[in-house]
């Protein structure tokens, strides 16, 4: 199965602040019905089989979850961070642990949105205000290249 096909609906859902719903039962074996059992939604927690080689803000985890298997898998952790200037820390974890990339797109208001790749891993990073909650950073993770942030024609 295509990887953005995968990871695309999943930032989706974790960007619109669904959250709360991704860790209910029912939803969760739905999921599991739809990827053929290859999810993990972990809730508050990292994925246990989180790359190691991609650094998080060091702040709570609001949210974990891994979709697929083998080259095919999507990790994706949402972090809570400071404020919308964090993404000028995270570039920075990114770039110390070997990925070259940077924040292309960042908002009038803070946040921002970066690619990031060091030949193993792709990691698309959404910095944005998520209302009551503060702010976060959410990081989706693939083999390969990152995630694409728009959906792309062709394969």
């Amino acid at each position: 199965m295509n990887r953005r096909l995968l990871a695309l609906p999943l930032a989706a859902v974790l960007l619109l602040g669904a959250t709360p719903a991704l860790t209910a039962c029912s939803f969760q074996g739905v999921v599991k019905d739809v990827s053929g059992g290859n999810v993990d939604i972990g809730g508050t927690a990292v994925p246990s089989d989180f790359p190691k080689a991609v650094p998080l803000a060091s702040d709570d985890v609001v949210f974990g979850a891994a979709l697929g298997s083998g080259d095919d898998k999507v990790w994706n952790v949402t972090v809570k961070v400071p404020g919308g200037d964090a993404y000028t820390s995270i570039a920075k974890q990114l770039t110390d642990a070997g990925f070259s990339g940077d924040f292309g797109a960042q908002g009038a208001n803070g946040g921002g949105t970066g690619t990031f790749n060091n030949g193993t891993y792709g990691v698309l990073v959404v910095v944005t205000d998520a209302g009551s909650n503060g702010w976060v950073a959410n990081y989706s993770v693939s083999k390969g290249k990152a995630p694409s942030p728009t959906p792309t024609t062709g394969s």
